[in-house]
């Protein structure tokens, strides 16, 4: 069984069709037939079939094709260590983060690695819980900064940092903004804006109202990015959610208020994870550090 072989058949499977594949790798697509056949045969079992629009994989293809990514990662992980070590430097470090917790932890974090290790290269990208998990398991991030699953992935190592409860949240002007108390049938009616990183919020909100024989919340705006869904709500009658603690942000730039509702409570747990066995670079290391040093002063502070 050739290395080569299995790297070949992983570019055809993820192209699913041998002339891309080919095109990819340099290769005639003769040779990479070839190739597959050559592997076929070292493993005495047919790892694709041919279908009118490409390849299909077998069942013992996909498996393979699974095992294979696994190497990569190992690999990529292994020449970053030994890269970071030969150069004597804290490394590059790729960080996903959910959008809720970029003003409160991770600015701040972000600054004091960047001034504690100049040598660091730094990427930090913003997207859903779904994303970020979905990127360090391909090997794409090295950290995730965002809101814990409840239970935790098996397949990860996560840190709890920070402890929050989802809030509604209207305009000073909204009708409901003065109430001592607001109940779930109050809500009924009303218009909300949504992002992508409302989840598990509005959908938890949602369903109590169904629980109740409620129509359903009723989203008008949806966008993902969080300031423009402030501003929606600020300057008109929607409704939106928001961690507590992040909502003094809003405040600070908006005048909204916290609604009081009834019967309605969220609370959320939002901690640093990575994939369990991966290479984490000093720099990796040292910015969990730092996460855990300004979760605790915003705790204290709170």
């Amino acid at each position: 069984m050739s290395f080569r072989d299995i790297e070949y058949f992983a570019v055809l499977a993820e192209h699913g069709h041998v002339g891309r594949a080919a095109e990819a790798l340099g290769l005639s697509q003769p040779a990479l037939s070839m190739s597959l056949r050559r592997l076929e045969r070292s493993m005495n079992t047919k790892l694709c079939r041919r279908t009118p629009k490409g390849i299909e994989l077998t069942d013992v293809g996909r498996a393979l094709l699974a095992q294979v990514r696994r190497l990569r990662q190992a690999h990529e992980d292994v020449m970053r260590e030994v890269e970071d070590l030969s150069q004597g430097r804290a490394g590059n470090l790729r960080v996903g983060a959910h959008a809720g917790v970029m003003d409160n932890l991770m600015g701040p974090a972000c600054c004091a690695l960047l001034n504690a290790a100049p040598g660091v290269m730094l990427t930090v990208t913003i997207e859903s819980n779904e994303s970020v998990v979905s990127a360090i398991r391909d090997g794409r991030l090295d950290l995730g900064v965002s809101i814990l699953p409840s239970p935790p992935h098996p397949d990860m190592v996560q840190e709890p940092l920070l402890k929050d409860t989802i809030v509604v949240f209207a305009s000073a002007q909204h009708r409901l903004a003065k109430r001592r108390q607001v109940t779930l049938d109050d809500l009924e009616n009303e218009r909300w804006a949504a992002t992508a990183f409302s989840a598990p919020a509005l959908p938890l909100l949602s369903l109590a109202l169904q629980d109740r024989g409620r129509h359903p919340l009723r989203y008008v705006a949806q966008t993902n990015s969080l300031p423009f869904r402030d501003q929606l709500v600020a300057h008109t009658d929607l409704l939106g959610t928001s961690s507590k603690r992040m909502l003094r942000n809003i405040q600070a730039r908006h005048r909204v208020v916290e609604l009081p509702v009834k019967d309605f409570s969220v609370k959320r747990s939002v901690g640093v994870f990575h994939r369990k066995d991966a290479y984490l670079s000093p720099a990796a290391r040292q910015f969990i550090g730092i996460l855990k040093s300004t979760a605790r002063d915003i705790a204290r502070k709170s």
